[in-house]
């Protein structure tokens, strides 16, 4: 059975996933701060606006601005792209009143309701949505990640959206601000960093990516200006070359896992009866 794929709008990674991502799939892009997360995200709504499709971007710890003028940096005219009617931008952080595409609390149904409405507003057909990133929505709650993960995928996926959900690890420990987010996804791409005779080195690999024979292991990028991520090669670079001892690991793991909560399910009445 064929599978529609849609790019990331890197060609060499695609290869590493038979040719993209499936369609419909919600896929975790998790890492450190630093490594790529946000300028891969970009890479998959420039090709969106390259390919007609309907693109959407939340960004919750960077301004509007702010991503405008990154996309600009390797060669992305967002702005252009807006005016056209081909994106829009929610800025999550800035929460000003007098704009139509901002979220002033950041809550997990307001975020839904606004994303929808986009949705309606630039029209029918296969779209391509980024939330960037997810851990702000329970940074102060962590228990409640995978409720709030599922609730978000649940709703949205009858809206034809092919996502991407980034997630913030933590420098230290590499462990995630709540765990939910892979749970929930189709997909997971980790991105990675280490400083290798003393320089900063980053990484990609795909842990998962359902329906779909990926390449198993983990890359070399490069980031460079006006062109974004480059691939470059498979390392050798080893987990216990830069994380924490097994046994500290489980401790914290095992920690994470107690402070989670049974809580009260979301309400969707308000988007789960529309699809687009």
């Amino acid at each position: 059975m064929s599978i529609e794929r849609l790019s990331t709008g890197i060609p060499s990674f695609d290869k590493l996933i038979q040719g993209g991502i499936p369609r419909g799939f919600f896929v975790a892009v998790v890492g450190e701060p630093g490594t790529g997360k946000t300028i891969f995200s970009q890479h998959f709504i420039a090709q969106g606006i390259k390919e007609g499709d309907i693109n959407i971007y939340v960004t919750t710890e960077e301004s509007r601005e702010s991503i405008i003028r990154q996309a600009l940096q390797f060669g992305w005219d967002f702005r252009k792209a807006i005016d056209e009617g081909k994106l829009i931008i929610i800025d999550a952080l800035m929460g000003r009143h007098d704009d139509p595409w901002s979220i002033r609390e950041l809550n997990v149904e307001e975020l839904v309701n606004k994303i929808t409405e986009a949705k309606r507003h630039l029209g029918y057909g296969r779209a391509r949505l980024v939330i960037d990133s997810m851990s702000a929505f329970w940074l102060d709650k962590p228990a409640m990640a995978r409720r709030y993960s599922y609730y978000i995928k649940r709703v949205l996926s009858r809206w034809d959206f092919t996502a991407l959900l980034t997630s913030q690890y933590a420098v230290t420990t590499s462990l995630g601000f709540g765990f939910g987010i892979e749970r929930i996804a189709d997909g997971i791409i980790r991105f990675r960093r280490a400083v290798v005779k003393g320089i900063l080195k980053r990484y990609v690999i795909i842990e998962k990516m359902r329906h779909t024979e990926h390449d198993n292991r983990m890359y070399e990028i490069e980031i460079i200006n006006g062109v974004g991520i480059v691939l470059k090669k498979p390392t050798s670079l080893r987990r216990e070359d830069y994380a924490l001892p097994a046994r500290v690991m489980l401790r914290m793991l095992e920690a994470e896992e107690r402070k989670r909560a049974e809580l009260p399910i979301l309400d969707e009445e308000s988007t789960e009866d529309e699809e687009y």
